[in-house]
């Protein structure tokens, strides 16, 4: 039997150990595992939410049970600390000495600390390990109950960024310091870095670029940063997190060749210059290149596997560094060469600075092929344009429908069945489109959760799971298979089906769902979407079910981020007269409210105490509002131009049309947000193909549009029909709303639903204008009676004390939360900043 011994129980070394594990001849070898933690291995990708809703045992890859199951010696809390690569032994620091056939070093990397004076001091940390996070939790709780609450990040990369994020989940003032004159200089140009920066600054984070620190200053305390441009910052705590350095001291001790500036020589068998000794991970030095990304360590590992016992497998000459993440609640990825520009090269470029969404795409000139991209803010297409990329696929026409969507709504790969089988869905797991696909079309897998445990595709960092989804969904639906997209594990049904058996079985409550269609005791996204499906076929406010709404039904407003509400009564076409307009101001200046008008035409107030809302609300209401819905999953506004009225452009009435249309949709939920446009000539002032539904005013009546939306990933909306009068346009918009909210998924809008709808938008013009299901009658029938049981919310809310006594911040006392602070802005107010 031969001996492998891997040093490092890190993610690598646990994929070389599992990769293994799944070989046949597993058996044949005799497997001994180091790891100098006290645990074992666990996921470093997601290290940073130990701060917030992991624990360690969560974190761990495999418990120790599971190497013990494996018959692999599993040998925690004990340190490797030299090799003989002539006698085939390594030597631990309890004295212990064991033989080898095979070693492969997966001794990762170290974090690199800069030889500034002072870096030994007392509240200075470095960000790798669980061990670091709980020292400095421990040290957080110190300073805070001192009084002290500033804390800084030395790099401003990555790790940075995610060091800074759990500076400030400890509740710290947390500050950003980097070399460079730009965040994440490696992966993003300067216009997406400023994008980030903007957004990380808006979270109370603060950024300090272009400096080098000269002095951490203190006596046995860290208390100040000195830079060499005379300025400083004021800290109590100190996370550095300026790079990594190869732990290679091993290799180095024993003979085996490193390189010049760290790192283990390795071929493309990930041997090192010992033939019998590996390296894979951060510690291998391959084509000069050290790579820090989970997907290229565990290829090597593969690789190694694959070497020791027998295989021909070899690592690509080069190493694909494409990422995708997310940074403090923001989306960030990079693909191919994010910077590459020269004459065969051209950028083109999307900013938009009101959503702090960038994306950059570089294309050749002649249209031939894409080389890479940055993407900030919006990273949804990412796997798209990855794949695109990556298998240098045709891409469009005008490129820049790349990163603004097409204009006919087709999705920009078209079906993810056409990619090549070769094509890589999952980077960190190295599986291709074509073993998901065989596994299903074999019968060895039988759907997405059979592909996930046996492929272990979307378990690395999680960023392939819509591609994956669809390819299931996709071959499944080529294999002539039942797709089951079912909400939860409490209703084995779809969002669709759920909707047609409470109709049927006159389901009016969750409990009754629950024992009639379900099992358990539901959960946080089965029980939102039972309220949809209830509002939809009933028109049930939520206040009939409020313990099942999400927060913001549940309280009848939007929470903003220090915990207060925003208020937004209904301005139905965004006409309004000069008497409400006082009783806003009235109320906004009683309260003390910040107040907006916003792009749908009506005025938002923002900065109420939930204790208030009900006494706002009431002023409200007695003036003749309603509530408009900005909170909850249904129609938001109708915006209009001032049409034929005024304008000398106008050809129709726009004003009076979306009034009648908003006064009619109304307070109808549905699977996700609507909003819907009326203009009153081509002109367009109103956005109506920005819209979920919009209608523009030509010779003859009104052209209406449909499935269009704005957001992260805005659409036009696609023409349904030309030419109509108003009672057509509502009997259309009738039928094309109701046929949404029966057969769209949860939290699904009317792009998206319009894209994956088989036969487009040329099927919904068959069934909508053609009747061609024979459902046209039941769709009207079911909005009018719809509309004729509306009922505004907020005055059943204030009218019923049993509802109104929700409104209070805490359950057994009507105290108020004095926590919540503001600071000026502009002559109103603003939440105080997280970290101040």
């Amino acid at each position: 039997m031969k001996k492998i011994i891997v040093v490092g129980n890190g993610m690598v070394g646990y994929k070389f150990c599992e990769k293994l594990s799944q070989h046949p001849d597993f058996e044949a070898y005799e497997v001994t595992v180091f790891g100098e933690e006290s645990r074992p291995a666990y996921d470093r990708v997601h290290l940073s939410e130990y701060f917030s809703d992991k624990s360690a045992d969560e974190l761990l890859l495999a418990p120790s049970g599971w190497y013990a199951s494996k018959n692999i010696n599993l040998r925690t809390s004990e340190l490797v600390i030299a090799i003989d690569i002539d006698a085939q032994t390594i030597t631990t620091h309890k004295e212990s000495q064991y033989a080898y056939d095979y070693l492969v070093l997966a001794t990762g990397s170290s974090p690199f600390v800069p030889p500034i004076k002072g870096a030994d001091k007392q509240g200075v940390f470095v960000y790798r390990t669980i061990e670091d996070l709980d020292a400095m939790k421990a040290y957080a709780t110190k300073l805070k109950a001192a009084g002290k609450k500033n804390a800084a990040v030395l790099g401003g990369g990555l790790l940075g960024l995610e060091a800074a994020n759990a500076a400030k989940e400890l509740g710290l003032n947390a500050h950003v310091v980097e070399f460079a004159p730009r965040l994440m200089p490696r992966q993003l140009d300067q216009q997406a870095s400023d994008m980030l920066q903007a957004k990380i600054e808006s979270l109370g984070i603060g950024i300090h670029l272009s400096k080098a620190t000269d002095l951490i200053a203190g006596e046995d305390c860290i208390s100040r940063m000195d830079f060499t441009d005379d300025t400083h910052l004021d800290v109590d705590m100190l996370i550095i997190s300026a790079g990594i350095r190869p732990r290679d001291e091993l290799a180095r001790n024993s003979g085996i060749q490193v390189g010049a500036r760290g790192g283990i020589y390795v071929n493309e068998k990930m041997q090192t210059s010992v033939e019998t000794v590996y390296a894979i991970g951060e510690v291998a030095l391959y084509n000069e290149g050290i790579y820090g990304l989970v997907a290229p360590g565990y290829e090597m590992a593969d690789v190694a596997v694959q070497q020791i016992t027998g295989g021909d497998k070899c690592m690509v000459a080069s190493i694909d560094m494409s990422t995708q993440l997310k940074l403090i609640g923001t989306e960030v990825a990079s693909f191919g060469d994010p910077f590459v520009e020269n004459d065969e090269i051209v950028a083109i470029t999307y900013e938009n600075k009101h959503s702090g969404i960038y994306k950059r795409i570089n294309v050749a000139r002649d249209g031939s092929r894409l080389y890479g991209g940055i993407l900030v803010g919006d990273s949804s297409d990412y796997n798209s344009l990855f794949q695109i990329y990556y298998n240098v696929m045709k891409i469009p026409e005008n490129p820049e429908d790349l990163i603004l969507g097409s204009r006919g709504g087709d999705n920009i790969l078209g079906s993810v069945l056409d990619l090549p089988d070769s094509a890589q869905i999952c980077s960190c797991e190295s599986v291709s489109k074509g073993a998901i696909c065989k596994s299903l079309e074999d019968g060895s897998c039988s759907g997405y959760k059979d592909i996930v445990s046996c492929t272990k595709a979307t378990t690395g960092c999680g960023g392939c799971k819509p591609m994956v989804t669809d390819l299931v969904n996709e071959t499944l639906k080529s294999l002539g298979k039942e797709i089951k997209d079912t909400v939860c594990e409490h209703f084995e049904f779809s969002r669709q089906e759920l909707y047609d058996l409470v109709k049927v079985k006159k389901i009016t409550t969750f409990e009754e769902a629950l024992q009639k269609i379900g099992k358990g005791c539901g959960c946080e996204i089965c029980k939102p979407v039972l309220a949809s499906v209830f509002s939809s076929i009933y028109m049930e406010t939520a206040n009939k079910q409020p313990a099942i709404q999400d927060s913001n039904d549940r309280f009848l407003a939007n929470i903003q981020r220090n915990g207060t509400y925003s208020v937004v009564p209904r301005v139905p076409g965004g006409e309004i007269t000069p008497e409400k307009l006082i009783v806003l101001g009235e109320i906004a200046k009683q309260y003390d409210l910040y107040t907006k008008i916003t792009g749908g035409q009506r005025i938002d107030l923002f900065g109420a105490q939930l204790h208030e809302l009900p006494l706002i609300w009431k002023a409200l209401i007695d003036a003749g509002f309603e509530s408009g819905h900005a909170y909850g999953k249904s129609l938001r506004t109708v915006k209009s131009c001032v049409g034929s009225t005024w304008c000398r452009y106008g050809m129709h009435e726009s004003v009076s049309f979306a009034i009648e249309i908003e006064n009619r949709y109304r307070g109808l939920r549905s699977p996700h947000k609507l909003k819907g446009g009326v203009s009153g000539c081509i002109r367009e002032c109103a956005e109506a193909r920005g819209k979920d539904f919009g209608l523009i005013a030509v010779d003859g009546g009104w052209n209406l549009y449909v499935c269009g939306n704005g957001g992260a990933t805005p659409k036009h909306a696609i023409l349904l029909a030309e030419k109509l009068d108003d009672a057509t346009c509502v009997k259309y918009l009738d039928r094309f709303l109701m046929y949404y909210i029966r057969t769209a998924g949860p939290l699904v809008r009317t792009a998206p639903w319009l894209e994956k709808l088989d036969g487009g938008i040329e099927y919904l013009k068959k069934v909508i204008i053609e009747d061609s299901l024979g459902i046209a009658d039941d769709l009207e029938q079911e909005m009018q009676g719809l509309v004729n049981r509306y009922e505004c919310e907020w005055k059943q809310a204030i009218e019923n004390p049993e509802m109104a006594s929700r409104f209070k911040h805490f359950v057994n006392s009507d105290d108020t939360d004095d926590n919540i602070e503001f600071v000026a802005l502009r002559d109103q107010k603003m939440p105080k900043p997280w970290a101040s």
